[in-house]
């Protein structure tokens, strides 16, 4: 209820916009294998913060996901699709490294978030603190938070 309680009181006077990292955050995954996308086995916990974050009125709840391929967005939609239905496919933003370039995932996110304008409040929420601390450093009017603040 921690992170539920905070982003009421943020979103109390104003819109909040919330991109949640997929992997870690609301999808575990072993690197020590193949990744496959579909049999991530779901972080409850963190889905059931999330959808209850996603009823307040000013919050508008995105997912912010990087992929090696192209083919692997499916995978990571047909997923998202059976377990957090409450974000819709138009606001999950999938990007795949095979289509950019190969940059890295924290660059992809970081132009990703600096090509968004909006003067609403935009919040962060990823499982890798390389790519939090290369945003943080790169962008300064962006509220972000390591996934451990969605467990009690």
């Amino acid at each position: 209820m921690y992170f539920y309680n905070l982003i009421k009181k943020l979103s109390l006077d104003k819109e909040i916009v919330i991109f949640v990292d997929m992997d870690g955050v609301v999808s575990s995954y072993d690197l020590e294998e193949k990744i496959n996308f579909l049999k991530g086995r779901p972080l409850i916990t963190n889905i059931n913060i999330l959808k209850k974050v996603n009823d307040l009125e000013n919050v508008r709840l995105y997912i912010l996901s990087v992929c090696i391929k192209k083919s692997d967005i499916l995978d990571k939609n047909t997923w998202l699709d059976k377990y957090v239905p409450f974000i819709s496919k138009e606001k999950r933003i999938i990007l795949d490294k095979e289509s950019n370039g190969n940059i890295s995932s924290k660059e992809l996110k970081l132009n990703y978030l600096k090509s968004i304008k909006t003067n609403k409040t935009i919040v962060l929420i990823d499982d890798d603190n390389e790519v939090l601390k290369y945003i943080y450093n790169n962008l300064k009017d962006i509220i972000l938070y390591q996934d451990s603040v969605l467990i009690d």
